[in-house]
This record gives structure tokens, sequence and C-alpha cells, in this order.
């Protein structure tokens, strides 16, 4: 049976290449680069070159890259340390009701700490309007974090004017750019962003690692202690090869880059088109335009969701029906709700996420293996062949 992954938005491979760069670091080069000596010495070396090729890639300086574990770390470590650290200015924090619930329960925790929350809405293509964050902005205002696009419906915001916005208020701007690196360009300064947040494993580096960008400068204090790794600004030893890891897929990506993100918009659209002229009774979620080019959010009228992902699985095909982390879930998505869409429509959303290794035999594969499963399953539903028969009637 055919395999086809379609889920790179929950987590991608690794890179062959990234997988051979590692292994060095795995065996022989074992050193703590906190080390002196020159095992130490030589993996300090390959940790710094990797900060410069991340830096690089997003248009900042060394010194404002801080290693993490992963975006939710990130996400914490950026608008908690914003928020303790302007806490004497203010103790307002801005943010959508489509952010990943890393940047959503963050805002909620220190909301239990005494700080308000505004959560702004989305319009029915998911994006936030400027003109609602500036209606937002209070003198207490001190973070606003925005993602730069939406990880189940692909919808790129506005984050440059947000951004700009902040700016001349004097708040601090995050976003969250785990689900744009190796899609679409990330530069710090064309978003206007002074915190923002990278995850390895969304573009073809090991799972565990991740970044948060800090410009220079910026109010911002740490949220945890210890040793004086990354400046005191993420103490504990360094996950070597995954940093190294990370920085030669930084490298891959960015070099790709434009030719890799045509080729995936196209297979991205030979799946909507195919989908609409096989399929009726399908939407499709997110911006018409400014979106990812490779993920596609469907809803699909009259299907259970879980019942759809298990039917593919059982036909070879990975994909999902949101985020990865709330897959042990059987809520509607926050996102799609935020959308207007309803809590019954919401259940029946397929994602399909596509990577480097998907191709158009892959498209074909799937388009030829839904549409007799979407039949399959409305015949088994009720609810479908009560609107079958209303329709009808009208």
């Amino acid at each position: 049976m055919k395999k086809v992954y379609f889920d790179h938005s929950a987590t991608t491979p690794v890179h062959p290449i990234v997988a051979e760069e590692i292994i060095p670091y795995i065996t022989g080069k074992f050193g703590n680069p906190s080390s002196v000596h020159f095992l130490g010495r030589e993996v300090r070396k390959a940790v710094e070159a990797a900060r410069e090729k991340i830096a690089q890639g997003i248009g900042a300086k060394p010194e404002e890259i801080v290693f993490t574990s992963g975006g939710t770390e990130s996400d914490n470590m950026a608008i908690k340390g914003a928020a303790y650290a302007n806490c004497r200015k203010g103790n307002h924090i801005i943010t959508s009701a489509v952010e990943h619930h890393a940047v959503l329960d963050t805002c909620e925790a220190l909301k239990e700490e005494g700080f308000t929350l505004t959560v702004l809405p989305v319009d029915k293509y998911g994006m936030v309007s400027l003109a609602a964050v500036a209606e937002a902005i209070k003198e207490q205002t001190i973070v606003i974090s925005i993602m730069h696009t939406n990880n189940e419906v692909g919808t790129i915001q506005p984050v440059y004017d947000i951004g700009r916005l902040a700016r001349e208020k004097g708040i601090l701007f995050h976003t969250d750019a785990v689900q744009s690196m190796g899609k679409i360009p990330v530069h710090v300064d064309d978003l206007e962003a002074d915190l923002l947040t990278i995850s390895g494993h969304k573009f073809y580096a090991p799972k565990g690692i991740g970044v948060l960008y800090i410009r220079q400068g910026s109010n911002w204090q740490p949220v945890s202690h210890g040793g004086s790794q990354e400046r005191r600004q993420r103490p504990g030893t360094e996950n070597v090869s995954g940093i190294i890891a990370l920085g030669k897929a930084m490298e891959l990506v960015v070099s790709e880059l434009e030719e890799e993100s045509q080729r995936l918009a196209r297979l991205r659209d030979k799946i909507i088109q195919g989908v609409l002229e096989r399929i009726p009774h399908v939407h499709v979620n997110g911006h018409p335009i400014k979106r990812l080019p490779n993920l596609v959010n469907l809803t699909i009228e009259f299907v259970e969701g879980e019942s759809l992902l298990f039917s593919l699985d059982m036909k070879g095909i990975a994909a999902s029906s949101g985020s990865a982390c709330t897959s042990d879930s059987t809520d509607p998505s926050h996102v799609l709700l935020s959308m207007g869409i309803s809590p019954q429509n919401a259940q029946g959303s397929l994602r399909l996420s596509l990577g480097r290794d998907n191709n158009d035999e892959d498209v074909e594969y799937f388009l030829d293996v839904l549409a007799p499963i979407i039949d399959r399953l409305r015949a088994m539903s009720p609810f479908f062949q009560q609107n079958m028969i209303r329709l009808r009637l009208d």
C-alpha cells in the first residue's frame, strides 16, 4: 500500500543532510560547550557557527538568538519575560483567538497572576484586524502577541503593520513564526518583531530544539535561572546536536525557499481544485490569497473528522484535523470556531500539510482515495440523508 505523509505542520522528517551533519556531535565530538578543554572548545565553535546561520536566516544578529527546547518554551519565555520585565509600566496583554495554545495558555496563566488580557476576534478567514489591535491598545498595554501564520488554516497575519503599530506605541511585539519558517520568508525587520519564535522540527530538524529571537535592547527578562548558558537568558546545558541540526536545516530551507514554496503552492492548489471538482459540500478554510503555500484546510460537511482520518490512515495517508498539540481532544478546533464555522462543520475539518518529499503522484492518490471515503461516510450519516431530503424539497 502506498504511504503518503500530509502532516508536515505537525512535524517533519529530519532532512538526510541534517541527519548526517549531527552524527559527529553524538559520537566523537561529545564535549560540553561550556568546558574550556579542547573537546568543549570544538563544540562551542560549532554551536556559535550554527547560531550565525540561524541569525543570517532571519536577518538577526547572532547575539539575539537564544536556543530553547522548541516553540512552546519559546512562546512561554517570550510572553512571560516581556510581561514580567514591563509589569511596572502596565499589565495589559493583547493576543488573538486563533493563536497556538502555547500562546493562549501562557496568556491565561499570566491573567491568573493579575495581568489583564484582550483576546481579539478574527474574520471568516482567520485574520486579525489591524484596526482591532489599535482599538484594544491601552496605556497599560505592554505586550502584543500575534502569530505570523496560523498552524491550522495557514492564514498569514498582517504582522508587519501590527509590529509597526506596537513599536510606535512603545509596546513589545512577539510573533510565533513556527509554521512560517521554511515556507515563506521570515525576516525580523520585515515583521517588525521584538520577539520571535521558531521550532526546528517544523522544518526538517529534530524535535526538541527551537529558538527565541530577542531584539537587542528589548526590555525582556529570563524566566528560568541556573547556569550562564545562552548569556543567562536560557540556562542549562545546550542541546548540541539539536543546535547543529537547526543551523543546517535553516541553511537548507532558506537556500531552497523560493523554488520550494512555488512547488508546494502548485501541489496545494491541485488538491483544492481536485477536491472541489469531485466532492460537493466542501469549503476551503483560511484566506484565499494570504496563506501558506503548503497547507490546505477543508471543511467536509456531513462527515465526522475522526472517522475521516481513520479511513485515510487505512489507505496509508497521514493527515490531521487540526493542531497536533490537541489531537487527543474531541473538542472542535478553537481556530475554526473563532472563524464562525459551526461546531458540527468544525468537527469535519481536514488539514493537509505538504513537504519536500510530496509530489504529484501523492496528490493524485489522495484525490482518488478521498471521494469514495466521503461517499461511504456520508451514506452512513443520518444527518447527511436528512439534509439531502431537505435540499430536494427546497
